[in-house]
């Protein structure tokens, strides 16, 4: 039977639903944080240590995910990721030494997020639509904010009720009710199930050839495998950019909380300021993947990378000033800016390196992206330890900000593929030639 609608938008309902509860389920991290250091006295840098550790192991897993894409597609990537976050979860609240802290909420929950999150959407979610990718995406990973204001909430509840371990137990009952039958649903791409990218009818004989969004139609034509793309400035630029925004993204979310308590918030502010991130996300992301669509990724990332420059910069100026003025710029800048990296990231390596093997390349470059997100919270952790002050982590993800932007710009995807609001330009150009 035949939908009255584009299925696409089911792909994105089921997307939505995913990432509202797999991403939230690892950045509930930040919660667990403090009653954790509270209950066994570890010092912050091991017990951040865990998220980082799960994402140096999820990093590793990152190509081999990509490649199950390639091979299996996404009903068997992301119900991979059910069982591995569901059993991180569900074995956390066993913890009684650091390495099980390690191994559950560190590399089950940061292997499963790999498949559940935003690298693992990516993988197959931008071949369902061309000239509304940046605008359909965001609205899938606004997923993140909704998740965000329902669940941590609920999740700080329980564990101010009864304790960070029922919390875990939650999450993890709730990841295997809900996402394992709803991923069912999942295809790679639409020409799976006899469908064309955003829902267009198949071009009659007698239609007008539809204007091509190839700029340089010798890249565009080259059968890009992982070992091409290797030798290419154009994948080490990507991996910088991602390397970088992973990176910042992260070294906020572990230690915002903490170091909001830390300049003398209340728990109640810390626990609001990163709900109210991800609500943020949701107009950002989807407003920014929009914007991507008519002006180019490069420079919706640059909006997005100068979002958490202001974010980080606001933090330091906390340390001396703690206004909630301060606190309202970093949330704005963070979620309603800085989030809308995620909505371009799979866009990005989609129209450079589109290609049967797309997977295992974007499986590679997001082994770089997670690598930063490993960085970015250890580092920040070892820097507080050691120096006794967030100030000069903070200043060194400022300089991670301007030079994540400064690569993704020198990647260029404007130059093999226009996005939708740039055709007008390359039809003229084309036509003056």
């Amino acid at each position: 039977m035949r939908l009255p609608f584009f299925y696409g938008w089911i792909v994105v309902a089921v997307t939505f639903i995913t990432m509202a509860i797999g991403v939230n389920a690892r950045t509930a991290f930040s919660l667990f944080f403090p009653p954790i250091i509270s209950e066994f006295g570890w010092e912050r840098g091991v017990t951040a240590g865990a998220f980082s550790f799960g994402f140096v192991v999820s990093g590793f897993v990152s190509p081999l995910i990509g490649r199950l894409m390639d091979r299996a597609g996404p009903r068997a990537v992301m119900e991979l990721g059910v069982a591995l976050m569901a059993g991180g979860m569900l074995l956390a609240p066993l913890t009684s030494q650091p390495w099980h802290l390690y191994l559950t909420l560190g590399v089950m929950v940061g292997a499963g997020s790999v498949c559940l999150g935003y690298s693992g959407q990516s993988f197959f979610l931008p071949n369902w639509f061309i000239r509304k990718r940046g605008f359909a995406i965001g609205i899938a990973f606004a997923g993140v904010g909704i998740g965000s204001v329902t669940l941590l909430p609920w999740v700080q509840h329980l564990i101010e009720q009864t304790g960070w371990r029922t919390a875990c137990t939650a999450m993890g009952l709730m990841i295997l009710i809900v996402l394992a039958p709803i991923n069912l649903l999942l295809h790679k791409r639409p020409e799976d199930i006899g469908l064309l990218p955003d829902g267009d009818a198949a071009p009659s004989a007698s239609a007008a050839k539809p204007v091509s969004n190839i700029v340089d139609p010798v890249w565009a034509g080259t059968d890009w495998t992982l070992a091409r793309a290797l030798r290419t400035a154009r994948f080490w630029w990507i991996s910088v950019g991602y390397f970088c925004g992973l990176y910042i993204w992260y070294a906020v979310q572990v230690h915002q909380t903490k170091f909001l308590l830390d300049v003398g918030f209340s728990p109640g502010v810390a626990v609001w300021a990163l709900g109210i991130v991800s609500l943020l996300g949701i107009p950002g992301q989807i407003l920014l993947g929009h914007v991507s669509d008519r002006i180019g990724r490069e420079s919706v990332w640059a909006i997005a990378s100068g979002g958490f420059a202001i974010c980080f910069a606001a933090l330091i100026a906390l340390k001396y000033q703690p206004s909630l003025v301060l606190v309202y710029v970093m949330v704005f800048a963070q979620g309603a800016l800085g989030y809308g990296l995620t909505s371009i990231m799979g866009a990005i390596v989609l129209e450079i390196f589109q290609g049967r093997q797309y997977g295992g390349i974007f499986g590679m470059i997001m082994l770089a992206a997670l690598a930063g997100g490993a960085a970015g919270p250890w580092l920040t952790g070892l820097l507080y330890d050691v120096t006794g002050s967030y100030t000069l982590a903070f200043a060194i993800a400022i300089g991670m900000s301007i030079l994540s932007a400064l690569a993704i710009w020198q990647a260029a995807p404007r130059k093999v593929r226009a996005v939708a609001g740039r055709l007008h330009a390359l039809q003229s150009k084309a036509g003056a030639g």
